[in-house]
């Protein structure tokens, strides 16, 4: 999903309250569209688009956090 090492990955979801609400808005954001979808996708509406957009818009702002993590370092 992301590019990041395990270990940092679970210390941002621990000790990172952003971060923590992204990744899981990210994931309920996952199990809603793979709902909307149905069992085949075929499913695919403009409900489902926005939520895909703003489910990579997440997935961006996730990167940044853990990116600006990894110069920290």
């Amino acid at each position: 999903m992301l590019l990041c090492d395990h270990e940092l990955f679970s210390h941002l979801k621990r000790f990172h309250p952003r971060f923590q609400s992204l990744f899981e808005k990210h994931h309920q954001l996952d199990k809603q569209i793979t709902e909307l979808e149905g069992p085949n996708g075929a499913d695919y509406n403009n409900n489902v688009i926005k939520l895909k957009k703003e489910k990579l818009h997440i997935k961006d702002e996730i990167q940044r956090i853990i990116n600006q993590q990894i110069r920290l370092k």
